[in-house]
């Protein structure tokens, strides 16, 4: 399974919500950044997404988005194959 990177900040009800997904998807651990504790993990998120808004979700090195994007993928039933690639 690829690992997940999550930037996330406190009191976020999509990052929660990003979360329970993953785990429903089989995900055991998530690499959880909050980026409302350290201003250079803001600013490591904003350049590697290119986004100002919480949470941004990485699967391996594939940049998914927010919930809303990863919400998309598991409906389309493509987040399995982001998460298991086949070699």
């Amino acid at each position: 399974m690829q690992p997940v990177t999550m930037y996330t900040g406190a009191f976020c009800p999509y990052c929660t919500m990003a979360k329970r997904l993953l785990s429903a998807a089989g995900v055991a651990e998530i690499k959880e950044i909050r980026v409302d504790k350290n201003p250079a993990d803001f600013a490591e998120m904003q350049q590697l997404s290119g986004q100002r808004s919480i949470p941004q979700i990485f699967i391996g090195d594939t940049h998914v988005g927010g919930f809303t994007d990863l919400y998309a993928l598991q409906q389309q039933g493509r987040l399995n194959d982001l998460l298991n690639p086949q070699p």
